[in-house]
């Protein structure tokens, strides 16, 4: 599109406003809840929070406003709305569904490609997790990408299927761990190419007292399709967070920022990522 400059000049008031928006619809959601969340121990749910396969309910909105995208250096952000919800099966083994829908602000990556905003593709991944564990929390399963993306620059045309695994320790303040998932392409539009994403996650958070806490979480990404330098995503970097009450209702508010070391070539160079979650601790 030829309107490259207001279109950047916009982004950074518009990504406040939907921020903002955003902000404002997790109040009033939390004025609205009819299930009074009580939570004595705020450091407890935050390390409840930072565990992917914890027994605990929580809705995530996680906004990520990735710099210096495409041939123009322009913004793209990029909602992921992520609920995740245990289910009990028996006492010794609980299933934790987490799903990841994003909501993608897509800049102009070449004539005729991007400048739209949709939906991308729907990810999911079923986590079968011990109802005791031991010193080492962990969970196992498949995971699944849909082709849902509303437009052909917002996803990879392609149903893809796989493992995805977490493990993690709980040691005094600290929790530390990782998630890893390995998808491949198994059906999906025919003039697109075949999908093989890899996925790791890290995590190392320390907590303090009334729910503070300091973490650093990147998404390490592989594209095992990608030429020769547009392979790999590497992040490094960190941030804090704070758990929260609205009323009776329990949130968690992280903001960290990541510099990308190793990047694809139109892939932005560093991201900012904004999180705000509903957590419904058991009483």
């Amino acid at each position: 599109m030829s309107c490259t400059t207001s279109h950047s000049l916009s982004l950074p008031s518009r990504h406040l406003a939907v921020w903002a928006l955003l902000q404002a619809l997790v109040a009033v959601f939390a004025m609205l809840q009819a299930h009074a969340v009580y939570a004595d121990d705020a450091t407890e749910i935050a390390k409840q929070a930072q565990n992917p396969v914890a027994s605990l309910i929580s809705v995530p909105f996680q906004d990520n406003i990735n710099f210096g995208v495409g041939p123009e250096s322009l913004v793209q952000n990029v909602l992921e709305i992520e609920p995740v919800i245990p289910f009990k099966l028996n006492d010794d083994w609980n299933l934790i569904t987490r799903t990841i829908i994003p909501v993608v602000e897509q800049p102009t990556l070449a004539p005729a490609v991007g400048n739209v905003t949709g939906l991308g593709d729907v990810q999911l991944a079923l986590y079968l997790s011990p109802g005791r564990p031991g010193g080492v929390i962990w969970g196992i399963g498949p995971a699944f990408s849909f082709a849902s993306a509303t437009d052909r620059s917002l996803g990879s045309g392609k149903d893809s299927a796989g493992l995805s695994a977490a493990a993690l320790t709980i040691q005094g303040p600290w929790l530390v761990g990782a998630l890893v998932t390995d998808v491949v392409s198994v059906a999906g539009e025919k003039d697109r190419e075949s999908a093989s994403q890899f996925l790791i996650q890290p995590f190392v958070n320390y907590n303090f007292s009334h729910g503070w806490y300091l973490t650093s979480s990147p998404i390490v990404t592989a594209n095992w399709k990608g030429t020769s330098g547009n392979k790999w995503t590497v992040p490094v970097g960190g941030g804090g967070g704070k758990i929260f009450h609205v009323g009776h209702q329990a949130f968690n508010a992280i903001v960290q920022a990541f510099d990308n070391v190793e990047h694809p070539h139109e892939a932005g160079n560093w991201t900012l990522r904004l999180q705000v979650s509903l957590l419904f601790p058991k009483k």
